[in-house]
């Protein structure tokens, strides 16, 4: 009961907070951050383009607050992998800030380039991997259902770095429709909260667990704003943080093949662009109507409200079968 209540604590900290931050945020962020949308979009999506980004602030403020308090009052304690995991999630929110400030100041949809977003990426990966491997962590590859241990060797750090970078662009490419990429994370960090508290063997494991429902208690707060209608929006500073802390998330926990199926529509969102891309590239023609896969939905005449609550079941079906295999099995 105790970890239950100081989940449940942690998540009303974590809203409470962001509701005070969005209060606060919006109202200055629609006169500086307004989204520049693709020229791509469909017609529906026009009325967005005067809607402010950079919400991902509204979230990324509150938790790191709350954990300054609960620091303070002893509630929690900076353990090593709780400092990588605190690191990595500011890391890649700084990333994703400079892109959206980038693309306000120019005043089109053009940030970072590609190439610069995926440098910084690698460069906070390869960061993540050595203080990962300073903390006495081996690099193992866990399939817990064989309860085998694969020694990889140097390959590990490969595999961190693809697990990071392609987390944290999954959750971006998955954030094009109101309340969409924000609602499923609450569910896959809800997830790996509840895992987090079955891995005993990690330090640090339950400040970890705390931390992860206190960040889903701040999405919560930001989604009061950002469902259809929304009246903000996350952005690169939200979704890249985002998707990277489940990544590390992943690793540290040692789920990281688990993340594919707790993350289940992230892969999809993500894969329908990579096959979009190489099919055009071999036959110019497009296999998909539009991509990410939830615009061939609107292109199908779906509405916006119900592709969000498709995929959100979709998202929360993965993950209780994660929570099984993860915890129970």
């Amino acid at each position: 009961m105790l970890i239950l209540t100081k989940s449940v604590l942690a998540s009303l900290i974590g809203f409470m907070l962001a509701i005070l931050f969005a209060i606060i945020l919006i109202p200055f962020l629609k006169k500086r951050a307004n989204q520049r949308l693709s020229v791509y979009l469909e017609e529906r999506h026009k009325s967005k383009s005067h809607t402010p980004t950079m919400g991902g602030l509204i979230f990324i403020l509150s938790t790191i607050i709350s954990l300054i308090i609960l620091y303070l009052t002893n509630k929690i304690e900076l353990t090593y992998n709780f400092i990588i995991v605190i690191l990595t999630f500011l890391s890649y929110a700084f990333i994703g800030f400079l892109d959206d400030y980038l693309i306000i100041k120019r005043n089109n949809n053009k940030g970072l380039t590609e190439v610069q977003k995926i440098v910084l990426q690698i460069i906070v990966a390869i960061i993540f991997f050595y203080l990962f491997l300073k903390a006495d962590n081996e690099p193992l590859l866990w399939i817990h259902s064989l309860n085998l241990k694969l020694d990889i060797g140097w390959f590990y750090g490969l595999f961190i770095l693809f697990v990071l970078v392609a987390s944290s662009n999954a959750v971006n490419i998955t954030d094009g429709l109101d309340g969409l990429a924000g609602g499923l994370s609450v569910i896959a960090i809800s997830t790996f909260g509840i895992i987090m508290y079955a891995t005993g063997w990690l330090d640090g494991y339950e400040d970890i667990a705390i931390f992860c429902f206190l960040l889903v208690g701040g999405i919560l707060g930001f989604l009061v704003f950002n469902v259809n209608p929304a009246k903000i929006f996350m952005g690169d500073t939200g979704s890249l943080s985002l998707g990277a802390t489940l990544g590390t998330l992943a690793i540290l926990s040692r789920h990281e093949l688990l993340l594919i199926l707790i993350g289940i529509v992230f892969v999809i969102e993500t894969l329908t662009c990579l096959i979009q891309r190489y099919y055009y590239k071999l036959t110019k023609k497009r296999l998909f109507p539009m991509t990410p896969i939830h615009h061939t939905f609107e292109k199908l005449g779906w509405k916006e409200q119900d592709i969000v609550k498709l995929f959100w079941i979709i998202g929360l079906i993965g993950s209780m079968l994660s929570i099984i295999y993860g915890v129970w099995l």
